[in-house]
């Protein structure tokens, strides 16, 4: 025993003192500065991940990003309900301690996994900065903006996608603290140009899916139809003339008649 004590203590001060200069330094620098060799590193350390827990370091920059990958690498074969969290600090080679310390909980790993793919935030930001802009201006705004955020996303669209639907607890706590506050800005901004005889009335939920289901099923279907030989065009240019389509048709009645 006290030899694999006197093992484990010759890595972690060497760790120490290699780490305090280059953060990434690697596991081989470790058990060479240590004297010592990988098989006995990993018998007191299962993994580098550990290590770091050992030394009470904070995660690597780049870890939360690594969790995020792996979560959607993982979501692509399993729901979030069946979605191990020790798996996912395997897959991310990352502690189970560190993992938690950045997401305490499933409901905080999707709620994250939402912020960072889908195009919530920046919309809310476009809407933010509008105020009380013309449709003219503002929709085609907002189409392109979730557009830029999500192109060559697709099948990361289609996973949290499945998710939300799923009405499991975890996706739906997170859903309703990001997407769900990202409609209710739409409809509200919608409801108040409205008002103000911009657009056509109707429930302005409606009016947000008539615009969001179109281009949504763009982006999904695309790849598809694409394998079946249909030319389907793609593109910012795309994106904008659903913008279009969708204006034409909100047009106020009277407008509509000129």
């Amino acid at each position: 025993m006290a030899a694999a004590e006197t093992s484990r203590e010759r890595i972690m001060n060497q760790a120490a003192r290699l780490l305090s200069r280059d953060r990434q330094s690697s596991v081989e620098a470790i058990v060479s500065a240590a004297g010592l060799s990988r098989t006995t590193f990993y018998r007191a350390f299962p993994s580098r991940a550990e290590l770091l827990q050992a030394l009470e370091l904070e995660p690597e920059p780049d870890t939360r990003q690594r969790v995020l990958d792996a979560s959607i690498r993982m979501l692509r074969f399993q729901t979030l309900k069946d979605l191990s969290m020790d798996e996912l600090a395997s897959e991310a080679d990352v502690s189970r301690a560190n993992l938690y310390r950045l997401f305490p909980g499933k409901s905080a790993l999707f709620r994250a996994m939402v912020l960072a793919y889908s195009p919530f935030e920046p919309v809310m930001a476009v809407f933010a900065r509008a105020g009380d802009g013309p449709p003219e201006e503002v929709i085609p705004e907002v189409v392109l903006t979730a557009y830029r955020t999500v192109a060559g996303r697709s099948g990361i669209v289609r996973t949290l996608l499945l998710e939300v639907t799923s009405m499991t607890p975890e996706p739906t706590q997170a859903f309703a603290e990001t997407g769900l506050r990202a409609f209710g800005t739409f409809a509200q901004y919608l409801a108040g140009q409205m008002a103000a005889g911009r657009l056509r009335r109707m429930h302005p939920m409606l009016a947000v899916q008539s615009l969001v289901g179109g281009l949504m099923f763009h982006m999904l279907a695309g790849p598809v139809l694409s394998q079946a030989t249909v030319d389907v065009p793609a593109g910012e240019e795309v994106a904008l003339e659903f913008a279009n389509i969708w204006l034409r048709g909100m047009r106020p009645e009277a407008a509509r008649g000129n």
